[in-house]
């Protein structure tokens, strides 16, 4: 068993949009290290089938399948009873499969680089005698929360007193698992455990640019060993997005040309929420009464839910289709604003694109990272009372359309978006820097 070579064990938490960041963020390393260097990609078969049919693999990257906690024989579960039992089978399910991986390359793990929520991780690190790399997938602000959340439990009259924030952050705009009744449960309990656990890490790695909460990331650096923002990742390429007539199957870029500059509404909710029947038809009848040109990525159960007739009598200003290519779009001059559910990658994406947004937030860090944009950067705005009405939607859309506010959201996330560019783009940006550092702490550990 060689320890001359680096192998880097990728542990993957399979659920939403974690495991696709972490192999984007091994394509990005991969260059800056050894020719030799080995990438062992642990995750579910599931969520492994999924990402690796959307993107190439690594040629040095090896995929490992670890037990999803699901027995033989049992019907697939999803949601909240798929994410349980896969906890519960943690970590034993990636220790076999470890010692599989370092079995079959004769190599010996030189790194744990794991998702944040993996905590057992920095245990498996250090029985290895190795360095624990954790990324958090969202943004510095939820990642302070968590580390927060014996303060936050103890009274809720200190959410003000957390660094970075303002007083009008409340309660409802907390991650359910830092509220939760108790802390026994296996979510609120991976999470809590990674907040107890995460100042052991050798660098926590963030899909962030320093600049976006620079008060928070001074707090993190002085409370965490390494806080490495080396986002955002979608701008770290040095190509112009592009897409070729064939990529564009929808269409979506050749009806975007067609359209006046910042005049269009994209409308996109993520591949995990689920808008309500009663939501869906106040959108649509807010879009109709308006006539906003607006492109609309909902799928074909969606699609059956809207208002009779809808489709033919827009077909002049919207277009609906069942999967769109978000970055493209977003890039595109005529997109005015962007209708989201505030997943941290699609308010990163929005950020980076210099898109002001609406925001109409389910669970996880959406709740915050909506507040963060009201009110915090002040780069969007909240759908009135929580949840999508005509006059709510027809109020949001005149906000950038006709009224002097919209302009300055628009000015306040064009100015984030050159901070951003700035970030990745420049030699002395701070997350080309802490990219270089990220390279740094990888190569100079061996497996003892």
């Amino acid at each position: 068993m060689t320890t001359s070579q680096l192998h880097i064990a990728l542990l993957a938490f399979p659920f939403g949009s974690h495991a696709a960041p972490l192999l984007t963020l091994v394509q990005k390393l991969s260059p800056f290290l050894p020719s030799d260097t080995i990438f062992s990609f642990f995750n579910t078969s599931q969520s492994n089938t999924s990402i690796f049919s959307k993107s190439s693999k690594p040629d040095n990257l090896k995929i490992y399948n670890v037990w999803d906690g699901v027995k033989e024989g049992n019907a697939t579960p999803f949601g909240r009873e798929a994410i349980e039992l896969f906890i519960q089978s943690t970590p034993t399910n990636f220790v076999k499969s470890m010692k599989e991986a370092e079995e079959e390359t004769g190599v010996k793990f030189s790194c744990i680089f794991s998702d944040a929520f993996l905590w057992f991780s920095c245990e498996l690190a250090e029985t290895m005698n190795v360095p624990w790399i954790a990324f958090w997938t969202a943004g510095s602000c939820s990642l302070s929360i968590h580390l927060y959340t014996d303060l936050i439990r103890s009274n809720d009259e200190t959410l003000s007193k957390i660094p970075g924030f303002l007083s009008s952050l409340r309660m409802s705009d907390m991650p359910p698992e830092v509220v939760a009744e108790n802390l026994e449960g296996p979510m609120p309990s991976m999470l809590y455990k990674m907040a107890l656990n995460l100042h052991k890490a050798d660098g926590v790695v963030l899909n962030s640019f320093e600049e976006l909460d620079p008060i928070i990331n001074k707090d993190l650096k002085s409370k965490l060993q390494k806080i490495l923002n080396i986002g955002p990742l979608v701008l770290q390429s040095s190509k112009k997005v592009q897409v070729d007539a064939n990529s564009d199957e929808s269409g979506c870029i050749e009806w975007l040309e067609k359209q006046n500059e910042k005049s269009v509404v994209y409308l996109s909710f993520g591949t995990v929420t689920t808008l309500s029947p009663n939501e869906i038809v106040a959108i649509a009848e807010a879009l109709e009464t308006k006539r906003v040109p607006f492109i609309w990525s909902l799928r074909d159960n969606g699609v059956k839910i809207l208002p009779k007739g809808f489709l033919e009598r827009t077909e002049e200003f919207g277009k609906i289709v069942s999967w769109a290519p978000q970055l493209e779009i977003l890039e595109h001059s005529s997109v005015g604003v962007f209708v989201t559910h505030c997943g941290w990658n699609s308010i990163l994406e929005g950020i980076s694109y210099g898109v002001p947004m609406i925001c109409r937030p389910f669970f996880g860090d959406q709740k915050l990272n909506s507040r963060m944009v009201e009110s915090v950067w002040q780069i969007g705005l909240q759908i009135e009372g929580g949840s999508f009405t005509k006059s709510g939607t027809m109020n949001a859309l005149d906000t950038f359309f006709n009224e002097q506010k919209g302009k300055v959201l628009r000015q306040n996330v064009e100015g984030l978006k050159e901070k951003a560019l700035e970030a990745v783009k420049s030699d002395n940006g701070s997350s080309t820097k802490d990219f270089k550092v990220l390279v740094e702490l990888i190569k100079c550990h061996k497996a003892t």
